[in-house]
């Protein structure tokens, strides 16, 4: 019996205009931006809308723009009676597969991810942290490089396993430069800058953490009912306190996005559907597994035609 996955995206998949076709033709997806806008007590829905792209990339509007986003989408595509076996989100969108597995109300997700992009930009001043993709190395290497340069007083670690070849490091600006220049020297293929405001998913974001924390024990977390792929350990979870305990370690943890995608694979995991803006993470799966089938759900013609494709598979 085939099984299928909702994964949902992180950020740097936000771009103005998502959702806005499907929120003009469907009450239900409409209702998803008033609801973030009524509890986030502003109006983040013409930020989604209208933009502009620099204000919808900061932090604290990019994580609860692709939250609301997806969940607006996912909405309209519960109608279809398609059901997920497991759910997965990739860091940010960890809190968009809670809120679809039942262990999260969207106004709680909405509001904590708010809080969070805030406590990450403040956890580390603009310019004294920031991310770098290396591409062609393995990561038993990469990780000692980085400890190398973390020994010598400058953090860096692994901060994102995204699919074999594929992995983000992050920490302290210098501790960044140091390890894509010893990863190049050292046989990385290609070693690429992001555009973050901080470092991510490192030590540097233990601060974050606490406050985190505390946002979290003000919120109600319930058990999931559906399965949730853990970022911090690949594996699934449903229990409340284990939930809120993944989130925080979560923020300063590596994102093991490919051991996700694997587990979920031996699982029985043959159809995974990529519901929010962009195809970063249905390009992930495909490159960890060519044979399963991935859909990318942002608009009306791929709602459409993927529910299609999935009632014709399942007839």
């Amino acid at each position: 019996m085939s099984k299928i996955a909702f994964i949902f995206p992180g950020q740097g998949s936000q771009i103005v205009g998502m959702g806005k076709q499907l929120a003009d033709a469907y009450d239900n997806v409409a209702e998803i931006y008033s609801r973030a806008d009524k509890r986030l007590e502003c109006s983040l829905s013409s930020i989604i809308f209208d933009g502009p792209q620099d204000v919808l990339t900061l932090t604290t509007n990019a994580q609860p723009a692709l939250l609301t986003t997806s969940i607006a989408i996912l909405n309209k595509f519960k109608e279809s009676g398609i059901t997920p076996d497991f759910v997965a989100g990739h860091s940010l969108g960890e809190y968009t597969a809670l809120v679809a597995a039942g262990a999260m109300s969207f106004e709680d997700a909405v509001y904590v991810v708010r809080r969070r992009g805030e406590y990450m930009e403040e956890a580390v001043p603009a310019g004294n942290g920031t991310m770098a993709a290396v591409l062609g190395m393995e990561s038993e290497k990469l990780a000692a490089l980085t400890q190398r340069v973390t020994e010598d007083g400058y953090p860096v670690q692994l901060a994102n396993l995204n699919c074999p070849g594929q992995i983000v490091i992050s920490g302290s600006t210098e501790g960044v430069v140091r390890a894509s220049e010893l990863a190049k020297a050292e046989g990385a293929k290609r070693v690429i800058p992001l555009e973050v405001s901080g470092p991510f998913h490192s030590s540097l974001m233990k601060p974050a953490a606490e406050k985190l924390r505390e946002t979290l024990n003000q919120i109600s977390i319930n058990e999931a009912v559906i399965p949730v792929i853990a970022n911090v350990t690949a594996a699934p979870m449903t229990e409340a306190n284990d939930i809120k305990e993944k989130l925080i370690e979560q923020l300063y943890s590596p994102v093991l996005w490919g051991n996700s995608i694997e587990n979920m694979l031996e699982l029985g995991v043959d159809t995974f559907i990529e519901i929010g803006p962009g195809k970063v993470l249905s390009g992930l799966v495909k490159k960890i597994n060519r044979r399963v089938k991935t859909y990318s759900i942002s608009d009306e013609e791929t709602l459409s035609s993927t529910i299609q494709l999935l009632k014709g598979d399942v007839q």
